[in-house]
């Protein structure tokens, strides 16, 4: 692969949440753990979220409580 094409495909990845917000990382994070995804992880670890926030936002108890030892 071309370095080209390797930087616009980087550029993509990361650009994905070029301006999120607290409550928008919180949204996002609850609807990632009501569909089971994994990236749930990498929000929650950059945005230092609280198990408080999460189920605040309406993430189910059992999620939360399987993300104990990432949630402060």
């Amino acid at each position: 692969m071309g370095k080209s094409k390797k930087r616009i495909i980087h550029r993509g990845k990361n650009e994905q949440f070029s301006s999120m917000t607290r409550t928008d990382a919180v949204q996002n994070v609850v609807q990632m753990l009501n569909n089971g995804d994994k990236e749930a992880y990498s929000l929650i670890t950059l945005f230092g979220l609280s198990a408080e926030e999460v189920l605040e936002a309406g993430a189910s108890y059992e999620a939360v409580k399987g993300m104990e030892s990432l949630l402060k």
